[in-house]
């Protein structure tokens, strides 16, 4: 299988841990007995590359065996590693595009907390987690509401597409 690595140099510790991690990856496939069925513990210090490591490896598995791994769920507890992620996330497929003449065909969702990513100012401006989250909730649900009692007065599937046009919004079954 190649690996895809968009920088010029690669330390050996980065590429042990690109093994065991295929070692894993390819258990959950076999369900070797010693790997526990996929699950994988890796550790390694501070700036030395796991997750360009953990992407390079991931993004070039999925791509050679869709059918054993479609999804990747990386978690983190601070904004600026999931922002790293996602930057990392970007060279790899820049440097796909650089290779290949095209970034490769898979889909990254970037995830946060409300309190991170309210966009609505008189619930962002609360800051404290549990508040944005109950405001948050109070206020989609009303929008929701608002949502389901204008559709209950549409008598048919006619008045989504008047909805449409006044809107300016395109229909995809129209």
């Amino acid at each position: 299988m190649e690996v895809y690595f968009p920088y010029d140099y690669i330390y050996p510790e980065q590429i042990f841990y690109m093994a065991e991690l295929k070692k894993s990856l390819d258990a959950k496939a076999s369900f070797v007995v010693f790997y526990e069925k996929g699950h994988c513990l890796l550790e390694m210090p501070s700036g030395t590359g796991k997750t360009v490591s953990l992407l390079s490896l991931v993004v070039a598995y999925m791509l050679r065996y869709p059918d054993r791994l479609d999804k990747l769920v990386y978690c983190s507890r601070t904004i600026p590693e999931i922002e790293k992620c996602v930057e990392e996330l970007r060279n790899l497929f820049k440097y796909y595009e650089q290779l290949d003449g095209k970034p490769p065909s898979l889909f990254a969702v970037a995830l946060s907390a409300r309190k991170n990513l309210c966009i609505n100012d008189s619930v962002s401006s609360l800051r404290q987690g549990s508040l944005v989250d109950g405001a948050c909730q109070r206020y989609v649900l009303f929008v929701v509401r608002m949502f389901t009692a204008c559709f209950r007065k549409l008598d048919c599937m006619g008045g989504l597409e008047i909805i449409g046009e006044q809107l300016n919004y395109v229909d995809f079954y129209g």
